[in-house]
């Protein structure tokens, strides 16, 4: 269900995108799709193709974008308090899975994305979501774990997207099994890196390398562009 909105655009712009839904299973996430949106939804070609510029890819970006801003809405209403910190990132994982509901919208995207002139914006999508988890359960470090955090859990997501794709379990259990496990994995890493860090050999042996990374902090939005989201620190 679209967001409700008193802007004109965005009006358009939801009511494209939710006429577009039915038409991504036979045609994908495409310029047929876009041009079908706009006949089934009364708004101008001329106006679905300002708005969705690029077409396909942008219709699919704008429903990866809504999922998302669905995720932070109800994670915000979510009390996970009694969960432990890995369980919180699986129910934020699990959660934007079960927001999209149907499998072959998301298949069609993930085709879409895997085309190397659209891969950026497939990365940019993933990226987006591991940062609306992130920031959800309360994140407030601003060093370079900033960036390995999101990184990690892009992996986790894509990969248990990719899994649940081809998941027939009952109630797709299988999936929610091998999100567990990369979360494990993820959790067995965070160790290691730990004990790395608090070695004093390691930590002397890494000072020359890690020393660069250390510097980077979070974007500071909007001053950065969006194909370089970072700065260093000083």
């Amino acid at each position: 269900m679209a967001a409700e909105t008193h802007d004109p655009s965005e009006t358009s712009r939801n009511a494209v995108l939710d006429a577009a839904l039915p038409h991504v299973a036979f045609d994908g996430w495409s310029a047929a799709t876009l041009r079908r949106a706009a006949a089934d939804s009364g708004v101008p070609e001329a106006l679905a193709r300002a708005l969705f510029p690029r077409g396909g890819v942008d219709l699919a970006l704008a429903f990866h974008r809504r999922g998302d801003a669905e995720l932070a809405r109800r994670l915000a209403a979510e009390d996970l308090s009694a969960l432990r910190f890995r369980d919180r990132i699986a129910r934020g994982v699990r959660l934007r899975i079960e927001i999209v509901g149907d499998k072959e919208l998301v298949r069609r995207g993930a085709t879409l994305f895997a085309l190397p002139m659209h891969a950026a914006d497939g990365a940019r999508a993933l990226w987006n979501t591991a940062d609306t988890i992130w920031t959800a359960l309360g994140d407030t470090q601003r060093d370079f774990s900033w960036w390995t955090k999101r990184a990690t859990l892009s992996g986790v997501h894509a990969a248990t997207v990719l899994y649940w794709l081809g998941d027939d379990s009952p109630g797709n259990a299988a999936t929610w099994e091998f999100l567990d496990r990369r979360i494990e994995d993820v959790m067995r890493f965070e160790k290691v890196k730990a004990g790395f860090r608090d070695n004093p050999l390691s930590r002397a042996m890494g000072e020359g390398p890690m020393k660069g990374f250390r510097s980077m902090r979070m974007p500071k939005w909007p001053d950065v562009p969006p194909d370089m989201p970072g700065r260093f620190g000083r």
